[in-house]
């Protein structure tokens, strides 16, 4: 069951004309009532529109992010500014299924489909992206779901090369780790990332720097492109907030890039095929990795 209510803005910040609402998701993935801050821009489209699910970090919650820093970003992107989701993912679920819950379903199977209903988000122009833990999330859910996303985006990602590595809390154990470790996912088993146009930057006092370059070393030997940004400061919100416009622009091209090729070459949105939309928990067709991803810009 699924109770839609507008709250109002749950921040003070200048929502630009965006309109903010709140789902409460009664969650079956993880066994509670979970909250959705929905951002519809103010130039939105009636139907159709790109949608961004955006996954807060550790500590953090659905209102994390709702700041002038995001709204301004919003703001800017103009028509192409997406619907954005930000589901809360509890303080340290590092949004994948484990013992505490079913976080990524919860996402894929829940939050995901409850967009695209209720706010006419088209299922095939979705981006996935987060902030430290959800810039984590971010990936191994595009790797869990190929086709799925057009655009992923990590914003001073938290990865870990080795269990023995991982803050306390991450995981429930090494297991669960191996399970969900992008970075051999990205070494061994790449072809998900390929689909995809992907995104990572990270300050350069950020202690999880070493696992970003890892990441990127991985996806390189693999030859998979990456826009990568390594910028001045830290793993804190100063960093992030000086960073929404170019957030907002890499997810507004990108689905606006999806259309453009489906137009140009004659394909179904992200994937090929002229059928009927297969349900969104179940597509698994193919970005258009080729015509949506630019050279890498790599600074790290």
């Amino acid at each position: 069951m699924v109770l839609l209510l507008l709250r109002g803005d749950p921040t003070d910040a200048d929502r630009r004309g965006a309109e903010v609402t709140t789902v409460e998701i009664e969650s079956e993935a993880v066994g509670r009532t979970q909250p959705v801050a929905v951002v519809v821009p103010p130039r939105a489209p009636a139907r159709d529109r790109p949608g961004l699910v955006f996954l807060h970090g550790r500590g953090g919650d659905e209102a994390s992010e709702l700041d002038d820093a995001f709204f301004a970003a919003l703001a800017s992107a103009g028509r192409r500014a997406p619907v954005v989701a930000f589901p809360d993912g509890g303080d340290s679920s590092y949004w994948h299924d484990r013992a505490s819950g079913s976080w990524g379903t919860y996402v894929t199977g829940e939050v995901i489909p409850e967009l695209v209903r209720r706010f006419d988000v088209d299922p095939d122009r979705l981006a996935i992206g987060g902030i430290s833990m959800g810039g984590y999330g971010a990936y191994d859910l595009a790797r869990l779901n190929p086709g799925m996303f057009c655009a992923v985006g990590g914003h001073s990602p938290a990865l870990w090369a080795s269990a023995d590595e991982t803050a306390e809390g991450a995981f429930d154990d090494a297991e669960d780790f191996a399970r969900h470790d992008v970075i051999a996912a990205a070494r061994t088993a790449p072809d998900p990332f390929r689909r995809v146009r992907l995104w990572l930057d990270i300050g350069e006092e950020d202690p999880f720097a070493p696992g970003a370059d890892a990441f990127l070393a991985a996806l390189a030997a693999n030859g998979i492109k990456v826009v990568a940004k390594r910028w001045p400061g830290g793993h804190d919100d100063a960093y992030w907030d000086r960073h929404w416009d170019d957030y907002m622009r890499f997810y507004s091209e990108a689905l606006a890039s999806a259309v453009e090729a489906r137009e140009a070459a004659s394909i179904h949105r992200c994937h090929r095929g002229g059928g009927p939309r297969e349900p969104v928990a179940s597509r698994g067709g193919v970005a258009l990795a080729a015509q949506l991803s630019e050279p890498a810009r790599s600074q790290m």
